[in-house]
């Protein structure tokens, strides 16, 4: 079982639940969680432990925002085929992948990522702004370029599978 199938079991990403995912208003609100988490943990300077109200429902609105919108009008746009090709890439165990999508870039991305989530924590701890907003920019910047690589995949899988190729609408 690859790791993002074990994340997406994590989010009840059923069949349907990852068509409500797709959803570009999933995608792109879904963007907001890292500073709204990160607002509402540097807000204790002001609010003390009632930060825990806005951090505790930004944390819920990141495990619930993949399934609170309907399935979308339709699929034929960059935010509904970045989640389309996160699904084939969690499926690469079961149905190959072409080899240009299985080198390493896939890590380096969420490394980027991950290190700028991290960096955007240690921000907040410390109440660094510049290392907040550097830390938030690292994390969008390598979830961005893997989203647009995950695009790129589902684009090269549509035409090979009649499954894939059934998600497009």
């Amino acid at each position: 079982m690859t790791t993002e199938r074990k994340v997406a079991k994590f989010f009840n990403l059923t069949d349907e639940n990852w068509m409500k995912h797709s959803n570009p208003w999933s995608v792109w609100t879904r963007y907001s969680v890292l500073p709204l988490i990160v607002f509402a943990f540097w807000s204790r300077i002001w609010i003390g432990w009632w930060c825990l109200v806005p951090g505790i429902v930004s944390l819920l609105w990141m495990f619930f925002n993949p399934i609170f919108f309907p399935r979308p009008s339709s699929t034929k746009n960059w935010a509904s085929r970045s989640v389309m090709g996160e699904r084939v890439f969690l499926n690469r165990d079961t149905i190959k992948i072409p080899e240009i999508h299985t080198g390493g870039i896939h890590t380096i991305l969420n490394l980027i990522s991950s290190s700028g989530m991290i960096l955007a924590i240690w921000a907040t701890v410390t109440y660094s702004v510049w290392g907040a907003i550097l830390g938030i920019a690292l994390a969008y910047l390598g979830k961005s370029w893997y989203l647009d690589r995950m695009v790129w995949l589902y684009n090269d899988m549509k035409e090979k599978n009649e499954e894939y190729k059934s998600w497009e609408y």
